[in-house]
């Protein structure tokens, strides 16, 4: 069985959302079981409707939820220990859930995330990933706002774990990287991607391959299956393509409903407009993964509907069932044990 910490106070709409959407899953994975923290006076009458639910699913009573205004110290000062997301991710950390997930506060979560999991070693910051749709089908960006300004070697540490998930996540053996940056050209960009890119081509890792730099519309393209950055401009782009699509939604909509034309051609097209308007939901997205730390967490859009919210779950799911933690690790310890050895040999050689 597969064990799944819930923070059911979270996001925009929670219990009403966050526990009918388990059984979305339960439906869909069989294996999978849900251990599911919050306020019973909330909670407990959404379970009430949903017996079916109650056969894999068992509630744990929190007196304090995070409120998504909450800041981070905040949140740490008033719900640990005692709040729900505190709960689902102490959860993880004593191995009575194998995942952890939240709706809420991403800034408490990373911090109440990182306090009660730690980094994996070897990992000063950990990096949000999010799962983007392209035109080749998905890639993973990382980081999207957990680590604002990252070094070089942030940046390399960045790719290793975007480059363990994809193998896992999209069974892909070597999945190509590239780093965001301003162009394509070695002399173009900040100092510390220039620098990163040099140390991914030197240490010509095993687990990826190494595609150079990519831009902003590279993203879109799917021109690599991971793209790294640091949180600042990482955020900037995700914001920017979730309001895109919005943008486009509305565009479509108002087109639709000009001219009487319009609308009739509106009934002939209906079913692509839907692939295309389900596509563009951000209500309907994965969420973001926390990677680099000693468990797994994964972060739902807080606007998420029950199949947003659902999606979001099987990510974690699916993060579990396919050992993205053991194989990161194994990379992580791979590239940082090199690292010495090659050192040593330059000071020798010198």
């Amino acid at each position: 069985m597969i064990r799944i910490s819930i923070d059911a106070m979270g996001g925009d709409h929670g219990p009403e959302v966050t526990v009918p959407s388990l059984l979305r899953v339960a439906e869909r994975r069989p294996d999978a079981r849900f251990l599911i923290f919050g306020r019973e006076g909330e909670v407990r009458p959404v379970l009430d409707r949903l017996p079916r639910l109650k056969d894999v699913a068992e509630f744990v009573h929190c007196d304090v939820a995070v409120r998504m205004d909450d800041k981070p110290s905040q949140a740490l000062r008033q719900g640990r220990w005692k709040s729900s997301m505190w709960r689902a991710i102490e959860a993880v950390k004593t191995g009575d859930a194998d995942a952890c997930i939240s709706a809420g506060n991403t800034g408490a979560l990373m911090a109440m995330s990182k306090f009660c999991l730690r980094t994996m070693a070897d990992i000063e910051r950990p990096a949000i990933a999010a799962i983007w749709p392209t035109i080749r089908g998905e890639s993973i960006v990382l980081d999207v706002g957990a680590t604002i300004g990252a070094d070089a070697q942030q940046l390399v540490d960045f790719a290793i774990l975007g480059a363990a998930m994809a193998n896992a996540l999209f069974d892909i053996e070597r999945p190509t990287v590239g780093l965001l940056n301003v162009g394509v050209e070695e002399i173009k960009g900040q100092e510390e991607v220039r620098e990163a890119g040099r140390m991914l081509r030197e240490a010509a890792l095993d687990t990826m391959q190494y595609h150079g730099f990519v831009e902003g519309d590279d993203i879109g393209k799917g021109t690599v299956d991971v793209v790294v950055t640091e949180g600042f401009s990482g955020n900037i782009a995700l914001k920017t393509a979730e309001g895109t699509a919005r943008q486009i939604a509305e565009y479509l909509r108002a087109a639709m409903s000009r001219t009487l034309m319009a609308r009739i051609g509106y009934v002939f097209a209906r079913d692509a407009f839907q692939r295309l308007r389900e596509k563009m939901d951000v209500r309907k997205t994965n969420g973001g993964v926390f990677l680099g730390l000693k468990g797994i967490v994964v972060k739902s859009h807080g606007a998420a509907d029950e199949e947003g919210f659902a999606a979001a779950v099987e990510l974690a799911y699916e993060m579990v069932r396919s050992g993205v933690f053991d194989r990161t690790r194994a990379t992580l310890d791979l590239y940082h044990a090199r690292k010495p050895a090659e050192a040593a040999g330059a000071v020798s050689t010198a």
